[in-house]
């Protein structure tokens, strides 16, 4: 699960991590009032929206009074924001951050997250902050220096040390960075979170180490155990389908492709959009129906589907070992009665009671293309797609 910037930097607050005094604002009014809190002399409004590149958009504003705070909220507060992340389409902004001005002497990058082959939590940095680190990975990867955690012992002080020492950070800088580094790590872990990346971390001239933004996502199998992280969620930032998939149960990514696909298993879903591309179709989507492949959930997964113009066939891949073929096959011809599905339907269902089920979509009286194995159901996908253009 993404947040915003502010709501990550109230995290990260917790865990004595330094950021920039702000508050959020969510309409002009409340954005010069949050002015008039912070005061100084130089402040900065900030759109909020789950992407990058912010400020190359327009969504990032100084300002040196509180006339300027006015009319820099104007511009943004539901402005379209189109940045390398968002696509064309773009965000609109619907909230506000307005914070104090730093004075910058030096930018850098830090970031956490899960190395998944080594199996460990890693730290990175660099000295390009401000730019965008697959930018620097792919160009210069010799300027992102990394220390690897223990999870066993976690991030140990001579690592954030390390990490700081190459930076070239010195004297006052050095020993609030290696504070920063501290805690930033313990608020990491603690949140469960999946990534959190400072870009840019900024040294200011009086040698703080201090946030300048905060980008938080948590991991969602572990959201169980943080019940307070349920209202920073910001459904209008996420795909209104994905929206409607995950209040079914349902993991849903939309995808640019003409073959809706269906199926219980992220490997599974994986090969199966594999197999579709061979075939000669594109992948609609990848959604996962999950161990239960209930009727309730094949007809949420149907309605999801079809709200896509371009989509030429679905294809059901089900493999049942949790859950029995015959009760998935069941489900199936449920849910395509109560559903107006007007594109062919192609079924493979392999694993417990798999005979019985290819008898249940037979007989249902619906005109199902079942699919013996996996191959039969490739060849059925390219004679749909290709006897459809």
């Amino acid at each position: 699960m993404k947040i915003h910037e502010y709501q990550g930097k109230e995290i990260l607050k917790k865990y004595d991590v330094a950021v920039p005094v702000g508050d959020v604002a969510f309409t002009i009014d409340e954005a010069v009032k949050a002015a008039e809190k912070i005061g100084g002399s130089v402040l900065v409004v900030k759109a909020q929206i789950h992407a990058g590149g912010r400020g190359k958009g327009g969504g990032v504003k100084l300002a040196r009074s509180y006339e300027e705070v006015r009319e820099c909220a104007g511009e943004i507060l539901g402005m379209r924001l189109v940045t390398h992340q968002t696509g064309p389409e773009g965000r609109i902004v619907r909230r506000l951050l307005v914070e104090q001005g730093i004075n910058i002497a030096r930018e850098l990058y830090v970031g956490i997250t899960l190395d998944r082959k080594r199996a460990r939590n890693v730290l990175m940095a660099s000295t390009e902050g401000g730019m965008e680190i697959e930018k620097v990975a792919a160009e210069t990867p010799e300027k992102i220096l990394k220390e690897e955690v223990d999870p066993a012992v976690g991030l140990q002080q001579f690592q954030a040390r390390s990490l700081c020492t190459r930076l070239d950070l010195k004297g006052d800088a050095l020993k609030n960075g290696v504070k920063f580094l501290t805690a930033l790590y313990k608020a990491y872990i603690a949140s469960d979170a999946s990534l959190a990346e400072i870009n840019p971390l900024v040294i200011t001239q009086e040698g703080h180490v201090v946030a300048l933004d905060a980008k938080i996502n948590f991991d969602d199998n572990a959201l169980f155990r943080h019940p307070e992280y349920e209202d920073l969620r910001d459904v209008d930032e996420e795909d209104p389908m994905e929206v409607e998939a995950s209040a079914s149960n349902l993991n849903y990514i939309k995808l640019d492709g003409n073959v809706g696909c269906m199926v219980n298993g992220a490997g599974l879903a994986m090969a199966t959009m594999d197999m579709i591309k061979l075939a000669g179709g594109m992948p609609a989507n990848f959604l996962d129906v999950g161990g239960g492949a209930s009727a309730q959930t094949v007809e949420a997964g149907f309605k999801i589907i079809l709200k896509e113009e371009n989509i030429k066939a679905i294809l059901i891949n089900i493999f049942g070992g949790i859950v029995r073929c015959d009760r998935v096959a069941a489900g199936v011809v449920e849910a395509a009665k109560n559903v107006d599905v007007q594109v062919p339907i192609i079924v493979r269902l392999a694993g417990t009671n798999a005979e019985q089920a290819a008898v249940i979509l037979q007989d249902s009286g619906l005109k199902f293309l079942v699919a013996k194995d996996l191959k039969d159901a490739g060849e059925k996908v390219r004679k749909t797609v290709i006897s459809d253009r």
